[in-house]
């Protein structure tokens, strides 16, 4: 066996359980350079739903997890769907992006069980390519039919749900609170707006190249303005400039990440000094640093809940529904999940990521008709 094989050998044997993933693929193009990796974990509720991430470091590992996400979020969410990610491995600002994309729509053609949507680095733009190489995308432009999530602040505006309601159950009040938002790409934007339109204060997010920190509270308007220019927040001149990860001990009362995954381990958990962590990015922290969190009285919001909005509107747009009933959906299923899964922490005396992943598996388990032992 060669080294790659017994690497990749040893991959499947360590993630691989009952619920998936039920295929890997890794395309390549020579013709275009496209290099891409697909990962279809579960179709038991359905066609599987998920974004197309465009990163250089991309990973079979990081897209495989991200379609378990995906797999758990759809369910819990009473979506129709199973769950697969993909990714290509380019940088998002290549002058090459839609021959790339439009590549990677080809080669996913016969793949259809796979409806992909936009995700970091590509967006409505990305899904019009798609869907006019393949006919099969959700997420796009208004000119098609689509309900942008990222014009409209899908994700993010479930995020501020979810923050309704947890802050409603924990006893803390959204007037005045100060938020830390990590990333500042489009969850981060609309979760900042949106929580701006509740009284809050961000008081600092951040992106890849730096911080920007205001005590008082930033322009968020101003800031949106800036960056839509391809401007760094930290040069926005809205605030003081910092290095990048200087938000991460920042003390809040609110604290959402909303960039890459694993942004806390158990090797930093201990930095973040907040009340309240709303997953506005998938995975982004590991199992056992949520766990440390909570036992030492930080409540989180896990991320196939907080962060649902956009699937939930990319179902929403799938079965030919507007945008209010995108918002409505979002609404009464992020609010009734939010308050099940703290009502389970409590109750049950679990950590928030039991309880949501024991509320995914259920509609799973039920629908693959067997009891799946993860």
């Amino acid at each position: 066996m060669k080294r790659g094989e017994d690497m990749f050998t040893q991959y499947i044997d360590n993630f691989a359980d009952e619920f998936g993933p039920e295929q890997i693929i890794h395309i390549y193009d020579p013709k275009t350079q496209l290099r891409a990796i697909v990962a279809i974990d579960n179709l038991a509720l359905g066609p599987a739903i998920g974004g197309t991430r465009m990163a250089t470091d991309v990973s079979t590992r990081e897209v495989f997890r991200l379609a378990r996400a995906m797999t758990l979020k759809n369910a819990v969410n009473g979506l129709k769907h199973g769950g697969a990610k993909s990714g290509i491995l380019a940088d998002p600002r290549s002058p090459e992006k839609e021959t790339l994309v439009r590549a990677f729509a080809r080669a996913i053609r016969e793949l259809k069980s796979y409806i992909p949507g936009p995700d970091m680095g590509t967006d409505e733009q990305s899904m019009a390519w798609v869907h006019e190489e393949i006919g099969r995308a959700v997420g796009l432009p208004r000119m098609l039919g689509g309900l942008p999530l990222d014009e409209l602040g899908m994700t993010g505006y479930g995020v501020a749900v979810a923050a309704d309601v947890a802050s409603d159950a924990i006893g803390l009040s959204l007037k005045d609170a100060r938020a830390v938002i990590q990333g500042f790409g489009n969850v981060g934007k609309a979760a900042a707006k949106f929580l701006l339109e509740r009284g809050v204060k961000v008081i600092a997010v951040n992106d890849s190249q730096g911080t920007l920190h205001d005590s008082a509270g930033i322009d968020i308007p101003s800031l949106i303005k800036f960056v839509a220019t391809g401007g760094k927040v930290a040069d926005s001149r809205l605030g003081e400039s910092m290095e990048r990860d200087a938000l991460l001990a920042m003390e809040s009362e609110l604290f959402i990440p909303a960039a890459r995954p694993d942004v806390f381990t158990e090797l930093n958990q201990h930095l973040l000094n907040t009340q309240l962590v709303l997953e506005g990015a998938n995975i982004p922290i590991t199992r056992e640093a949520a766990e440390k969190l909570h036992n030492r009285g930080v409540w989180i919001i896990p991320d196939i809940i907080a962060n649902s909005g956009g699937v939930i509107c990319a179902a929403t747009e799938y079965q030919g529904l507007t945008a209010d009933d995108a918002f409505a959906a979002i609404r009464e299923t992020i609010g009734r999940n939010t308050k099940e899964v703290l009502r389970r922490v409590r109750e049950e005396k679990t950590f928030p990521h039991k309880a949501a992943l024991d509320m995914a598996r259920e509609p799973i388990e039920a629908a693959m008709g067997r009891n799946v032992i993860v």
